[in-house]
């Protein structure tokens, strides 16, 4: 078995056998869970702000269109997977060259996407918030929610991408700051455009949308200006810009891992779709709750999220430098962190279920609602975070096709259909019923072909 190389900066050397593996993934891990949490923070803080400062109203209809928000920036991780796969391999065998050209031509797609997304979408917002059944007291605020959202994506969609970039060579600190100064600037823009502080207009429900916009831009000009200054090898160079008009064959491997990827995700966005429109069946007050319980989840299910991509990128730079042996202790170092820290998320949102709720929504028959709702899912997201870790592994060396199989499977054969059985039976509760029996499900499909299948096979480098 080839022997590591030298720790190559800025990233962090998952090679040291002198340390355990969860020693070294916490390293890693604990910025990349800060800054999961800072990028929920910050939605998080827009939405007590409309909730409290513009009504109930205004919260469902930001909610309203949450899938669809959810559809876009998950589809482009999802593709963004697949980059970070090739420059996690292209890291761990030492080759920066290759991570550069990796990074410019992702980049370059990424933009061309965010371009088409944000002409196609404006176009079409208000026709696919009436096929979602939004309530007619709210379309017209969700509406225009949904534009500005749509036309902030030639700015989010690259930098969010730069981020998955920098995180697949190890480095997930610096990313970390420049969230920190994103999150600080949406939660003064916030409050200051639905007010009109500092002699800004007042742009009511939209505020939320431009505020994102102005402190990422910020945040995305900051760190280029930085990645600039410290010669760091993922720096925007004249080099980078060449690389924008694509490798042929390395967008094809992207593309290859990303799509089955990014398909999983749409299945994932799209039952979401489907979900809110059972849940707008039951009026704005449901649809508020909806959009308050899944602020609150998404505190349990990014860290569960950050492990797995800790896991696949720990993964990639295994295989890229021809350590398998690492591969096990990588494993089991994320199950063990996923149900210890996701564990103790859970048991916190539990105690404090009225009070995190009350964070948002202020009507008491509305948190009564969302408080069942969050009950009856919170504790199956343990077996989202386990699922995720396996196939996050498993899509390190490029085997995408039957995880994706099998989490489609779950939630189109499974979530979907007994959400919509349940709800005859117990009502919206019924709906929320449907999670955690589809990710039992997928949990031990997962774990089926991995040890029947992926376990057994030799993986050799993708780049």
């Amino acid at each position: 078995m080839a022997q590591a190389q030298s720790p190559r900066r800025p990233g962090i050397n998952i090679f040291d056998d002198a340390k355990p593996m969860w020693r070294i993934f916490l390293v890693f891990l604990v910025p990349l869970m800060i800054s999961n949490v800072l990028q929920s923070a910050s939605q998080t803080f827009s939405f007590i702000f409309l909730g409290r400062m513009l009504g109930v109203d205004a919260l469902a209809a930001v909610s309203a269109v949450f899938p669809v928000v959810f559809l876009l920036f998950s589809f482009l991780i999802g593709i963004a997977s697949g980059s970070t796969v090739l420059i996690g391999q292209a890291f761990g065998a030492g080759d920066h060259h290759r991570v550069k050209k990796i990074a410019g031509t992702v980049l370059g797609a990424t933009l061309l996407f965010a371009i088409f997304v944000s002409v196609v979408g404006t176009l079409v917002s208000p026709y696919m918030l009436t096929l979602l059944g939004t309530p007619a007291s709210i379309l017209k605020e969700a509406d225009a929610y949904t534009r500005v959202v749509f036309l902030t994506a030639p700015v989010i969609f690259p930098y969010l991408v730069f981020t998955t970039f920098l995180r697949g060579t190890g480095d997930s600190k610096t990313p970390l700051w420049f969230l920190i100064v994103s999150t600080a600037l949406t939660i003064l823009f916030t409050p200051a455009l639905i007010r009109g502080w500092f002699g800004l207009p007042q742009l009511g429900v939209v505020s939320a949308a431009v505020a994102g916009l102005l402190s990422q831009g910020i945040a995305f000009a900051a760190m280029l200006v930085m990645l600039a200054r410290t010669k760091h090898p993922l720096r925007f160079d004249a080099e980078m810009a060449r690389d924008m008009l694509f490798d042929p064959k390395i967008l094809w491997l992207v593309v290859r891992i990303g799509v089955p990827t990014g398909l999983q995700v749409i299945m994932v966005s799209l039952a979401e779709i489907a979900v809110i429109s059972f849940v707008n069946r039951f009026g704005a007050n449901a649809t508020a709750a909806y959009g308050a319980v899944n602020q609150i989840i998404s505190y349990v299910q990014f860290p569960a999220i950050s492990i797995s991509i800790a896991a696949s990128i720990f993964g990639a730079q295994c295989i890229g430098a021809r350590r398998e042996d690492k591969l096990g202790s990588v494993v089991r170092s994320a199950v063990m962190l996923n149900y210890i820290i996701g564990g103790v998320l859970i048991a916190i949102c539990y105690i404090f279920a009225d009070v995190l709720i009350g964070w948002f929504i202020t009507d008491p028959a509305t948190i009564q609602v969302a408080h069942g709702l969050l009950v009856i899912t919170l504790w199956s997201y343990l077996l989202f975070g386990n699922s995720a870790v396996i196939s996050g592994v498993m899509r390190s060396s490029g085997t995408v096709l039957w995880p994706t199989i099998n989490g489609i499977f779950a939630i189109w054969a499974v979530e979907v259909p007994a959400a919509f059985i349940l709800m005859q039976h117990y009502g919206l509760r019924g709906v929320w019923m449907g999670y955690p029996i589809s990710y039992a499900f997928v949990l031990c499909a997962q774990f089926t072909y991995y040890k029947l299948v992926w376990q057994k096979k030799t993986h050799a480098r993708l780049v």
